[in-house]
């Protein structure tokens, strides 16, 4: 996982910060920080969490979502199994968004995002209850992204999965 940086800071939505201006090249995505993702953190629907300079912090450089969610356990990876508890729906956390802006792609904003996406689901899966994180890849370079970052791809899909198993790993000393 990436490190944080100390020139960059992430840190919740909140209404100072310039969403109008962010593009990603992706339109779903840029239409969602522009028009949706104010109501969704209002609503608790979802977590919206913006990466910022912190002399710069109205400007948006990136941005990933976290919500609930669940996975049917027929869905779950056989290795993966043995760490979840046995019920029909494995509770689990979503990654629903994750977007850099165009003018900062390949400076590993993105797996920054992730590292950070990773450690808030991994320390609120106790209170909440969550055996993994979840992640739908919007294409296959974007599943490619999140398999190289650990995530295991279920068969025949963009959905990917990292449990908590795993992050603990990669989270504890």
């Amino acid at each position: 996982m990436a490190a944080s940086r100390p020139d960059l800071k992430i840190e919740a939505l909140a209404s100072h910060h310039e969403r109008d201006g962010f593009a990603c090249g992706v339109d779903s995505l840029d239409r969602y920080l522009r028009t949706q993702a104010s109501q969704d953190v209002r609503r608790k629907a979802n977590g919206v969490f913006i990466l910022v300079e912190p002399d710069k912090p109205d400007v948006v450089l990136g941005y990933y979502t976290l919500c609930a969610t669940s996975v049917a356990q027929g869905d779950v990876p056989a290795a993966t199994r043995k760490h979840i508890p046995r019920y029909p729906l494995v509770s689990a956390t979503l990654v629903g968004r994750l977007a850099v802006s165009e003018s900062r792609q390949g400076e590993r904003l993105g797996a920054m995002l992730l590292a950070d996406a990773v450690r808030r689901a991994y320390a609120s899966a106790a209170t909440v209850g969550s055996s993994m994180l979840v992640v739908d890849a919007i294409s296959e370079r974007a599943a490619a992204f999140y398999e190289g970052n650990g995530f295991v791809r279920l068969p025949d899909s963009l959905r990917l999965v990292l449990p908590m198993h795993a992050i603990q790993r990669l989270v504890e000393p």
